[in-house]
């Protein structure tokens, strides 16, 4: 009697342990990704003005043609460009998906504008690449499209995806 209750406890407790290890992992935001925080960081930074910050997250690739095509080497200058005025001001941005690559990310986000653009938001894409250290870089971004607009369907594998670069 008293083995059958040892392995019958034993069993509820590695069960309970299963069920909590399941549910932690499905709560996890998936942002918590270092190549996901990174995209989130970028277009965050590049929607609230901070070009210096938007700047050192990205691939030396795209730090050239940033410097080369956006007004005055500003990243925001180039986002800012792609927004219309209706929308108003930027709000924030959220993690949507991710698809792995390769050892590189394709992440898709959501943005929000204070005006006309709320919960179906603005779609960005960006190609996240690890550098030699490890740190995740932007090396291509498209989008700041509205969602609703089917421009912003696959955007990673469309080489004409509206507002890219490079």
């Amino acid at each position: 009697m008293f083995r059958q209750r040892f392995w019958l406890g034993l069993a509820v407790i590695v069960i309970a342990v299963g069920v909590v290890v399941a549910v932690t992992l499905a709560l996890v935001p998936q942002e918590t990704n270092p190549a996901f925080a990174a995209a989130l960081e970028f277009a965050e930074a590049a929607g609230q003005g901070d070009d210096a910050a938007a700047f050192a997250l990205l691939t030396p690739d795209l730090q050239q043609y940033v410097t080369a095509n956006c007004p005055n080497g500003r990243i925001s200058a180039c986002i800012q460009g792609y927004i219309p005025p209706e929308w108003g001001k930027f709000l924030g941005v959220v993690f949507r998906r991710a698809a792995p690559d390769g050892p590189n990310w394709n992440v898709d986000l959501i943005a929000t504008y204070e005006k006309d653009k709320g919960f179906s938001g603005v779609c960005i894409y960006q190609r996240m690449e690890a550098d030699t250290a490890g740190a995740w870089r932007v090396a291509r971004w498209a989008g700041y499209v509205s969602c609703g607009d089917p421009a912003s369907r696959s955007m990673a594998a469309n080489p004409d995806a509206p507002n890219h670069a490079p």
